[in-house]
């Protein structure tokens, strides 16, 4: 009698201390996966790369990078999309990969609404640029220019559906000046033709166009976002020179699978703002010629409505445009 009240007693201890039906794990439990939609090496991968490094710190747990690339990043995009809704799977999101690759590719999610917002990493500025000899200064000069010859122009691109190919749909439409698109599988391979004088203009990450500009090799005729660059400081924005609207800020940041629970989307933004705060991370981000956004819009609900204004401003665009991949 007194062996079997024994074991009816350890029974209910056992009971007690095991976890009790919906009672959730501590988040996070295992490590989480980090999808990069773009190749290893690339900005979007070193950002991805920098900032899972320090998140793991305030998560506890590793995060894992998966290099998942193609289609303007819809690859892995989709990847995350079809991934449980449980914060182990993330997405490194930006502007080609989570507005301008859903609007040209054929894709089997919901870019809005399928996926939850994290946090904003970084924002890098776009500059137009002219091969050094183009006799302009200025947008105005610009135009004038391009008017004034028989032939298009040529614009160097990187893909169907990129920023610059875009940013060009606009161009036309508010100058009525058309360009001759020229493709190239990626800036550096488009930069060397603008400094050999083969390429007449183009609208890349400034990052990777300053070297040059310092240099005289490169002429810059405006950045694609609402102030200066802090990195070009004399260099004009579109709307100082009397084309508002042409801004472009190319964003980076963090989603993961639409129905994650609430709390597991605030761990993984504290983590992330945590990272960003950090001054090494901060420093190599500023390395990288990007800015950390503020404060105030590090946060999902910043990150939610700065996609969906993106996707109102530029889809409509592209529709009109009827731009696809080929």
């Amino acid at each position: 009698m007194a062996r079997s009240l024994l074991l009816v007693a350890l029974c209910v201890a056992l009971l007690a201390l095991s976890p009790k039906p919906g009672m959730a794990e501590t988040y996070p439990a295992h490590p989480v996966t980090l999808v990069v939609p773009f190749p290893p090496g690339g900005p979007t991968d070193v950002l991805g790369r920098l900032v899972g490094e320090r998140m793991a710190r305030s998560l506890g747990q590793s995060v894992v990078i998966d290099n998942a690339s193609g289609a303007g990043g819809t690859v892995g995009t989709a990847k995350v999309a079809r991934a449980a809704a449980d914060g182990y799977t993330l997405c490194v999101g930006q502007l080609n990969s989570h507005v301008f690759g859903p609007a040209v590719y054929s894709i089997p999610y919901d870019v809005l609404g399928d996926f939850e917002p994290v946090g904003l990493i970084s924002i890098s500025t776009l500059m137009l640029v002219a091969r050094a000899d183009i006799p302009v200064k200025d947008m105005a000069g610009l135009v004038d220019w391009l008017k004034a010859h028989r032939e298009p122009a040529t614009f160097a691109t990187v893909g169907v559906g990129s920023p610059a190919h875009i940013w060009t749909v606009e161009f036309t439409n508010r100058t009525g000046v058309p360009l001759q698109l020229i493709p190239y599988r990626g800036g550096a391979p488009a930069i060397q033709d603008i400094l050999a004088g083969r390429i007449d203009l183009s609208s890349l990450e400034g990052a990777s166009l300053m070297p040059h500009v310092r240099a005289g090799k490169m002429k810059p005729l405006g950045v694609l976002s609402a102030g200066r660059w802090k990195a070009a400081p004399d260099v004009p924005t579109f709307a100082e020179q009397g084309y508002a609207g042409f801004e472009m800020p190319f964003w980076t940041g963090l989603f993961v699978r639409k129905g994650t629970p609430p709390a597991a989307v605030a761990r993984l933004n504290a983590a992330l703002v945590e990272s960003l705060a950090d001054a090494t991370v901060a420093r190599r981000i500023d390395e990288l010629g990007q800015d950390i956004p503020p404060l105030e819009q590090q946060t999902p609900q910043a990150l939610g409505a700065r996609h969906r204004a993106d996707i109102d401003k530029w889809w409509p665009l592209i529709k009109a445009a009827n731009i696809k991949a080929e």
